[in-house]
């Protein structure tokens, strides 16, 4: 049932786009090309390709909300990872470092410079 609503929702894109495609240009966009009448003037007698264009987009709009409701009755199910079989990693909390002792002459601490003498500022 998905998939046909879907391709009906294909075939209603391809159409619309044609059909949007066929009208003649009135120059509402940028105020450039078309005729006379533009906006300032009364609504003129709905075309055939205007009343087309309209049927197609509000089909387009009810396929749209139908895959949308369908998409989201499955998700409902588990994530896409679930449905992989993907295992996400284990989270671990972070150690505190107030619980660990390290000993003093330990690799593990960084080197210090202590009573080491200064360098003298480099002159350039």
């Amino acid at each position: 049932m998905e998939n046909v609503i879907l391709v009906v929702h294909l075939i209603l894109a391809v159409c619309l786009i044609g059909v949007v495609l066929l009208q003649r240009s009135e120059g509402g966009g940028l105020g450039i090309g078309g005729g006379g009448g533009g906006v300032v003037s009364g609504r003129g007698a709905a075309t055939a390709l205007g009343k087309l264009t309209w049927l197609f987009a509000i089909a387009f709009i009810l396929t749209s909300i139908t895959l949308t409701v369908f998409a989201a009755r499955n998700s409902a199910t588990g994530s896409v990872v679930d449905r992989l079989g993907v295992a996400p990693p284990p989270v671990t909390a972070p150690a505190s470092t107030s619980d660990a002792t390290v000993p003093a002459g330990s690799d593990l601490l960084p080197p210090t410079n202590e009573g080491a003498p200064l360098a003298p500022p480099r002159a350039d």
